[in-house]
């Protein structure tokens, strides 16, 4: 992955997510959504987008915590808070993979090793899938609804998590890789990734963050609900119920498929079509009105807010440039770059802060 290559793939997924609202619409009927959103309660927007931002505060709490798990201490919280919601910014890239714009960004602004941070968004990713799980649970038994992406979810999870604490397995799977012609460049590297991980998933740092993970996931389920009371639903236990497994299925079902940008199509796909098998008299117009909502506050809101925070960043980065590393112009002009993950392996062989070509981001 290149910056260029983000930037154009970030693009791309903002005209992807511009046809599926289209798309939507047209699904649901122009005219019939029109009418429903004159009908909102849009009272409600405010508190909709701070449970939004609400859930990004705690994320960010979960990835400051991080940096500390793994020895990274040297990261103010102001630089902390800049790298986190500017990586926001990149979740509507393919499987998120954009959001290690924020290692990125900590290697740039402290001359930390991308490698190092890099399992970190790994680590999020894992304990937002069982936050997820564990809120759409009761729906699960209630609803009998979407079983396959339940197994999917528990099983990849509990896969994922021996495997990344079983150092033989681990190491193993590492000597093999470092076989392969493309690996076998990053195989140093791979121990600093592995060491990372090891640490982000012990046990104790996944119960505290799968908690933080509950918390902030259940401010979205929260604005979920209030978004159906907005459009005419009667607020009840039973349609929080429902919001609480609609929302984190429909989610975890984007997740799954990564060729997905930020789960768009998948989503917004698995919200309007739950929200008529489940909810009773949930029209269609209702329910592609509902889904648009709920995903420009918890989706799209987030895209504002990061691109919002990469400009206070590049400013910072701009105007103090670390003192031991090239500042990384390409990510400001937009010139070509060679893989990010390239950048740790010439800082661990002690390339000189001023050996770098100061056209070029990472060497």
């Amino acid at each position: 992955m290149t910056l260029k290559n983000l930037r154009s793939k970030f693009i791309i997924s903002l005209l992807f997510g511009m046809a599926i609202a289209v798309g939507l619409m047209a699904y649901g009927d122009f005219s019939d959504i029109y009418g429903s959103l004159e009908d909102f309660r849009w009272e409600l927007m405010p508190l909709l987008l701070a449970l939004s931002l609400g859930n990004y505060l705690i994320r960010f709490v979960k990835w400051h915590f991080y940096l500390g798990q793994i020895g990274v201490h040297n990261v103010p919280k102001r630089d902390s808070f800049l790298a986190f919601f500017s990586g926001l910014g990149m979740v509507i890239t393919p499987g998120k993979l954009g959001e290690w714009l924020k290692s990125y960004l900590v290697q740039e602004m402290h001359g930390v090793p991308f490698i190092r941070t890099a399992p970190i968004l790994l680590a999020e990713r894992f304990t937002d899938a069982v936050a997820l799980l564990l809120l759409a649970g009761a729906g699960f038994f209630i609803f009998g609804e979407a079983w396959e992406v339940f197994v999917i979810v528990a099983v990849g999870s509990v896969i994922a998590m021996i495997v990344a604490r079983h150092r033989p397995t681990m190491r193993a799977i590492l000597r093999r890789a470092e076989r392969l012609p493309v690996v076998s460049r990053f195989a140093s590297q791979a121990e600093v990734f592995y060491d990372s991980t090891y640490i982000l998933f012990s046990p104790w740092s996944l119960i505290f963050t799968t908690i933080l993970s509950v918390v902030s996931w259940a401010g979205e389920v929260l604005a979920f609900y209030l978004v159906l009371v907005g459009l005419g639903q009667d607020g009840s236990w039973t349609l929080l119920v429902q919001a609480a497994f609609i929302l984190p299925v429909a989610t975890l079902a984007g997740a799954i498929v990564l060729i997905a940008p930020g789960g768009m199509g998948v989503a917004e796909g698995g919200i309007t079509g739950l929200l008529q098998a489940i909810v009773e008299d949930m029209s269609k117009s209702t329910a592609a009105l509902a889904t648009l909502i709920i995903r420009f506050t918890t989706l799209w809101f987030g895209v504002i807010v990061g691109l919002i925070a990469l400009a206070f960043t590049m400013r910072r980065l701009a105007t103090a440039p670390p003192a031991d590393q090239p500042l990384g112009v390409a990510l400001a002009t937009g010139a070509d770059s060679p893989p990010l993950i390239a950048a740790s392996a010439e800082e661990r062989e002690g390339q000189p802060a001023g050996g770098a070509d100061q056209g070029e981001t990472l060497q």
